[in-house]
């Protein structure tokens, strides 16, 4: 299709330096950039899902698996009073 476009002035010195760097004609910039800006080329690939394996922990009746900082805080107390008492 032939159209005639009108680009603000930064568009056009951004345009113009695009075909110098990548020595490449105007045409070819134009419908590259429009192809990008449009979401035609270059979606990123889909991720793949990310997937939680579950694990038993095994956890003895009577532990709080929601209290666990808790039970590793008084661990840590009782180990430090048991390097103290000394």
């Amino acid at each position: 299709m032939r159209t005639t476009l009108t680009l603000d002035p930064d568009v056009a010195q951004i345009l113009q330096r695009e075909m110098r760097r990548t020595d490449r004609s105007m045409k070819a910039v134009v419908n590259d950039a429009l192809r990008l800006g449009l979401g035609v080329r270059g979606k990123p690939a889909q991720s793949p899902r990310y997937r939680v394996e579950p694990h038993a922990f095994g956890l003895k009746p009577g532990v709080d698996r929601d209290r666990i900082n808790q039970l590793v805080d008084e661990m840590d107390a009782d180990a430090i009073a048991g390097r103290y008492d000394g």
